[in-house]
This record gives C-alpha cells, structure tokens and sequence, in this order.
C-alpha cells in the first residue's frame, strides 16, 4: 500500500522534528521548488539542503499542531501549524541572536508527484517573528 499525502506530509514533519535531515530530503523530488517565505523561490534537492543546513545552524525548531489538509487527488496539500523555535546564531540581515526563542504560526501549501514533496511554500509572519526576537 502506497502512503496517502497526508502521512507522506507527517512523515516530512516527524523527520524535520527528529533533525533527519536523510529521511526528510528523501521526501522530496530531486528538482522540488521551495517558495521561502518573504524571499526567493529555490530548485533542487541539493538547493534545498543547503538551505536547511543554514535554518538548522541558526534556529532549533519544532513543529506541533500540524494539521493536513489534501485535494481528493492527493497532489495538492494544505498544512497550519505552529513553530516553537530558538534562535541560537544570528541569520545574515536579521537581528541578532542570542538564544531568544519564540511561537510562530505557520503554513505551508504542497504539491505532491509521484509520492513525493515536488513543491513547499512556507508563510508565517516575518514581522511577528521579529518582534518576538527583538523584545
């Protein structure tokens, strides 16, 4: 039996929980388009690691109160849940880090191709995250 969007999706969130980086970038397709929130869209798996070897340096985040939401086809998802984060090293043009941690609600929209993540766009409020950082 093939795994629905939906677990293919807490599967993607259990290994982003667990720092497995391995299993989480297997999830992916190897040309996956991340739309990062407030910034560029990227291409590639490769792409995609790099930048979450940035996140992992200077945040320690987990995820909770994930919900799935998919299309009956299972190629299109939805996802709302909330970050609880530390910001341990300061992030190029961001403020700077000393430990500050903080609660982020979040979203996410997927595409999803032959089982895999083909697309994550992320949205949460940047300023709410600065003010949170900031205080």
């Amino acid at each position: 039996m093939s795994q629905t969007t939906v677990e293919l999706l807490h599967a993607y969130y259990d290994a982003f929980n667990a720092q497995d980086m391995d299993t989480f970038l297997s999830l992916l397709t190897e040309d996956v388009i991340h739309d990062i929130n407030q910034g560029n869209r990227e291409v590639g798996k490769a792409t995609f690691a790099r930048f979450m070897e940035r996140m992992n340096t200077n945040y320690k985040e987990t995820i909770t109160d994930i919900v799935v939401m998919s299309n009956p086809a299972g190629d299109r998802a939805a996802v709302e849940f909330t970050v609880l984060g530390e910001y341990i090293a300061t992030d190029e043009g961001l403020p700077e880090a000393n430990g500050q941690t903080y609660t982020l609600p979040a979203g996410a929209f997927f595409d999803i191709r032959d089982g895999k993540v083909a697309r994550v766009t992320n949205y949460y409020n940047l300023e709410d995250w600065i003010a949170q950082v900031s205080a």
